[in-house]
């Protein structure tokens, strides 16, 4: 039996490919209208892509559906209970390293509790149309965009 072409690098054809991640993210609004506004966080220095903003979120446990995903980390990370609205968008995205994650956006209109900064470097208020002014991760750059350029919400 033929042994199948390795790489130069000893690794079989196929080998590096990585699972695809899922993500669920909180596009956490209050207003309506040109003043209408959405909660960012800035992650911070120590950890992987350093000072870049997104919207609190993170990963999707087995045996959670993305509202229970969602519903937990933004107890976790704000110490909030939510109510999870529609999502608005999904997005998948390839970083550089091959890594490649899909991300579930959803509204969340209402929640229990004081916002608690647990994880980030600074957390926020912003209106939708200054959203292209943050330096956000890669993968959440056509959302900012559509966001502010009203095409969303």
């Amino acid at each position: 039996m033929k042994q199948p072409i390795r790489k130069l690098d000893g690794r079989k054809p196929g080998s590096d490919i990585r699972p695809l991640r899922r993500v669920v993210a909180a596009l956490i609004l209050r207003g309506e209208g040109p003043l209408r506004e959405v909660f960012i966080c800035q992650r911070r220095p120590d950890q992987a892509m350093a000072l870049k903003w997104e919207f609190p979120g993170g990963k999707v446990e087995p045996g959670e559906t993305s509202e229970q995903a969602l519903a937990r980390e933004l107890q976790e990370e704000l110490g909030i209970a939510a109510t999870i609205g529609p999502r608005i968008t999904t997005v998948l995205h390839t970083y550089r390293n091959g890594s490649a994650i899909e991300i579930e956006f959803f509204t969340v209109t209402s929640f229990q509790g004081e916002l608690v900064n647990v994880i980030f470097q600074q957390m926020l208020w912003t209106p939708l149309s200054s959203l292209p002014d943050f330096d956000f991760l890669a993968a959440d750059l056509t959302l900012i965009r559509d966001l502010a350029d009203g095409k969303l919400l």
